[in-house]
């Protein structure tokens, strides 16, 4: 732990400490998300919206930081969003879920290209990021917070929108590395005023690390996936938009033995994903429109692997939505978000036959915004076939104090619906579960320069959520709720309060130095009244998170050195807090060169050394992670 407080201090310091003589009028915008790179967020209201006219703390990570950053694992990038913590069990392509201000993987809504792709057929429902890579990823932007507002269920944490690529012209990379992993993608597209398309897709393989922390064997993970995007100009106004990606991922998984011993075993789970959506675009003078038809399908399927390698079981999730969204602009500054929506999901799998819902919403936020002072409030409504309705509140403003420096407060309420497993599973659904709600409050500063070379950032937020959904045990149990449930039952038993802080800095120091620091500190714990666990740490959220990265743009050449330094302290894997899991840091190395380089074309090598002292840092008890890892690259653009 000594030497982990060591790296948490020298992280700190360094970017600080080269801040001193910097050279901010010559340096270009730093900031993700906070100046001229990456200045317009969808999260605040549905449409786009500067990000310094809305009082949400939310983050925009930019392709420049995506390509920067290297490799295919996502929660590399991810990494620099403070407030988020992430959880693996195992290596790449492993289970992974995200955790926004300390709230559960499944309390963060995730969008691609507009899809919500959680995955009905899971338990707690909730999105994978073990099967999201980061090939052909354009943009990602991170609300911190509840805003169910505008985003419906399950944006109790947080949204993480990720937007896939457009371009025009070829882009290529494939890289190699430790454990024998390589992956190669490539996306190629036309643009143009009056239409554009691309087309992406990408392969990745590792034989990565045992997946039971006590195994030998390795499990590997192997993904391929296609996807695509396009818009035709019908009119000045009007255009025909669609998006596609399908993803098909093979992760070997470890299991128990004949004595209930997590171990090797040779098992593995196949995921195939489809997420899709068309619709319509209209912009006019005063009203813009988007009406699309969204589809997202995942279907699991579970193998014993070795010499039999028969199937086990499997689980099916879909879901397909009709949505309107619009914004109205309105005279004195004022504008009108609004939407409506209507949601059909549905589950079947080994053991269960197929059981379906439906949800249909509509809510609409009424905003002033200026360039000084911005101040936005909305309502909710949501009804739900098995547990009825549900109104959800939201208001969020920002002003100018002096100039640069703006006060930011948000005020927001979430609510997650009971996945149709919970609901409806014959052995452990109960029709009686009432939503998970939440209400979560934010207060901030942030400073940009007016060079945008400059950026601070500090947040204050608390996070209340009741009706919280477990797992209860019925063995042995003689109660109301245990009946006609022989081994367990889903139930609203929990309450929970996250709070803390959350700092965001980005400084160009010189001309050719850029520092970045996000870190947060989150206390998130059991509020449930009466509970043998009230006062707890929440399993697996480490209360400190710091990502701390220094980038440098020699003079040779344009060869490009850098240095990330990831340390997080130690949490808990139990609701009980008597299994530790201990805290650490992982420091990374990167560099990139280009060569042949013309008119904006050419051909970029770069590398990297991931967890530079071989310290592995376990998210999950029981379960192993990555030492030392070395990789090498190639990226091309035409």
């Amino acid at each position: 732990m000594k030497t982990s407080l060591v790296a948490l201090a020298a992280a700190l310091v360094m970017p600080i400490a080269v801040a001193l003589p910097a050279y901010a009028d010559e340096a270009g915008p730093v900031a993700d998300g906070a100046a001229d790179g990456a200045p317009i967020t969808v999260l605040a209201t549905g449409s786009d919206r500067a990000l310094d006219q809305t009082g949400q703390a939310i983050t925009v990570l930019p392709l420049q930081t995506i390509e920067a950053v290297q490799g295919v694992d996502l929660t590399r990038v991810l990494d620099r969003v403070p407030g988020l913590t992430w959880s693996r069990t195992g290596g790449l392509g492993a289970q992974t879920a995200v955790r926004l201000r300390g709230g559960e993987g499944q309390h963060t809504l995730v969008l691609v290209d507009g899809v919500r792709v959680e995955d009905p057929s899971a338990p707690s429902g909730g999105f994978d990021f073990g099967t999201l890579t980061s090939s052909g990823i354009e943009r990602i932007e991170v609300l911190r917070g509840s805003n169910s507002v505008v985003w419906g269920s399950s944006a109790i944490g947080g949204v993480i929108a990720v937007t896939t690529r457009e371009i025009d012209g070829v882009e290529a990379s494939a890289e190699a590395g430790s454990r024998r992993s390589y992956d190669a993608d490539a996306v190629a597209g036309v643009k143009r005023e009056a239409y554009a398309f691309s087309l992406n897709g990408g392969y990745a393989t590792t034989d990565g690390v045992s997946a039971a922390a006590s195994g030998t064997e390795r499990d590997g993970y192997d993904q391929w996936h296609v996807g695509g995007k396009g818009r035709l100009n019908l009119t000045d106004t009007l255009s025909l938009v669609a998006t596609a990606r399908y993803a098909d991922g093979k992760t070997q998984i470890d299991g128990y033995d004949a004595d209930f011993n997590f171990t090797d075993t040779p098992e593995y789970t196949i995921t195939r994903q489809f997420f899709g959506r068309a619709g319509l675009h209209y912009a006019g003078s005063a009203l813009t429109l988007d009406a699309g038809y969204a589809l997202s399908d995942t279907r699991r399927r579970y193998y014993t692997g070795g010499a039999d390698d028969t199937f086990e079981y499997g689980y099916n999730g879909r879901s397909e939505r009709a949505e309107l969204i619009g914004r109205y602009a309105l005279p004195a500054n004022l504008a009108l978000d609004f939407g409506a929506d209507r949601e059909w999901t549905r589950f079947d799998s080994t053991f269960d036959a197929r059981q379906t819902a439906h949800l249909t919403s509509g809510h609409a936020m009424l905003g002033w915004y200026t360039a000084k002072a911005s101040l936005a409030a909305g309502v909710r409504y949501d009804e739900q076939s098995q547990f009825g309705g549900n109104v959800s509140l939201g208001a969020n403003g920002t002003v100018e104090v002096v100039r640069g420096l703006r006060l930011n407060a948000s005020y927001g309420e979430g609510f997650r619906a009971p996945t149709l497993y919970q609901l409806l599973s014959p052995d452990y659904g109960n029709r009686n579960l009432d939503p998970e709600r939440s209400r979560s409050y934010d207060l901030g500063l942030v400073y940009t320069s007016a060079d945008g070379t400059f950026h601070a950032g500090a947040t204050l937020f608390r996070r209340d959520t009741r009706n919280l959904i477990a797992y209860v045990s019925c063995f042995m149990v003689e109660s109301a709720l245990c009946e006609g449930h022989a081994y367990g039952v889903y139930d609203n038993v929990g309450k929970a309060r996250a709070q803390g802080v959350e700092l965001d800095v980005g400084a160009a120091l010189s001309p050719r130095v850029k520092g970045t620091i996000a870190y947060a500190y989150t206390e998130a714990t059991d509020r449930t009244p009466g509970a043998a666990t009230f006062g707890n740490d929440l399993a697996r959220r480490p209360r400190h998170a710091l990502t701390t990265s220094l980038d440098w743009t020699t003079p040779w050449a344009g060869l490009a050195l850098a240095a990330d330094v990831r340390f997080q302290s130690e949490t808990f894997d139990n609701a009980a807090n008597t299994l530790k899991l201990e805290g650490g840091s992982v420091t990374t190395l990167r560099a990139s060169l280009p060569v042949l380089q013309a008119s904006g074309h050419g051909v970029e090598l770069f590398g990297r050394v991931e967890n530079v002292f071989d310290r592995p840092l376990v998210t999950a008890a029981g379960y192993g992670a990555l030492g030392r890892s070395v990789f090498g690259g190639v990226r091309l653009r035409y």
